[in-house]
This record gives structure tokens, C-alpha cells and sequence, in this order.
């Protein structure tokens, strides 16, 4: 997905979290609406600066596709899932110390003045796209 897309998905409103989800949603069963209502509450680290959405979102696209739900095999399932989400957090963590927005971010988005701070520097609209793109770049290799 290309950088300029995923800014423009910002500025319609749409948070980091639901910029990953929404991308492979169509591919892994699920329409944009869901993917982007599912992913709602977790953009700008769950609202409290917290784990960053776009590392929320790559797990909950890795669950869609990997996810155990068979009571048949949901031992096997869930070796699957924790191998492809433990290979994502790997590739994340090769490229940033943390996963913790604001700690990526350098700016604590929960609060007013953090979030006004982060916009005007012109940190969110720079950095977030990027680590977006990133992550689902790690995607593409995983899914």
C-alpha cells in the first residue's frame, strides 16, 4: 500500500488500526465496513498511547486469517496463529524497540496537548504512515 493512500485514509478520519485491517480485509473474508468497525477502538494505541493500532490491527489480520475456531483443531490452529503472530513480532521488533505508541510516536496522543503537539510538529502525519506502511509490508511476507 502506498504511503500517499494510507495519508489520505488519515485525513478522512480512519486510524492506524483500521488503515491495516481494512487492507486485507476483502482478502481474508470480511467487508470494509467490519474491518474498519472492528478495528475502531484501537488507533492511537487503544486511545491511551498504549500499543500501537497498527501493530493491533497486523494481529487482528494474522487472527482473520490464522485464527483458531475449529474445536477439532484448535490445538494445530492455534500453533499456526502463534507462530505467524510471534513472526511478526519479531520482524516489528528487529526494526523498533517498542510497540508502545508513545514511545514510537515520541508524543502521548491521549491526552489534548500530546495530540495537538503530535499534529502540529507534523510527527503523526509523517511517522504513523510510514510504521503503516511498514507493518503491512511485514504482513504481505506473513499472510
Amino acid at each position: 500500500m502506498e504511503e500517499k493512500i494510507i495519508i489520505e485514509q488519515f485525513m478522512k478520519g480512519y486510524d492506524c488500526s483500521q488503515v491495516v485491517v481494512s487492507h486485507y480485509g476483502a482478502k481474508l473474508g470480511i467487508s470494509e465496513e467490519i474491518a474498519n468497525k472492528v478495528s475502531a477502538c484501537f488507533g492511537g494505541g487503544m486511545f491511551q498511547a498504549g500499543t500501537c493500532g497498527a501493530f493491533t490491527g497486523a494481529l487482528m489480520a494474522i487472527g482473520l486469517k490464522y485464527g483458531h475456531y475449529d474445536p477439532k483443531n484448535l490445538l494445530e490452529q492455534k500453533e499456526v496463529m502463534m507462530a505467524k503472530s510471534g513472526e511478526f513480532r519479531k520482524k516489528f521488533f528487529e526494526k523498533h524497540e517498542s510497540c508502545n505508541c508513545k514511545e514510537l510516536l515520541g508524543y502521548d496522543v491521549s491526552v489534548p496537548d500530546g495530540f495537538k503537539e503530535a499534529m502540529e510538529t507534523g510527527r503523526m502525519m509523517s511517522f504513523c504512515p510510514k510504521l503503516v506502511k511498514e507493518v503491512i509490508e511485514i504482513l504481505d511476507e506473513i499472510l
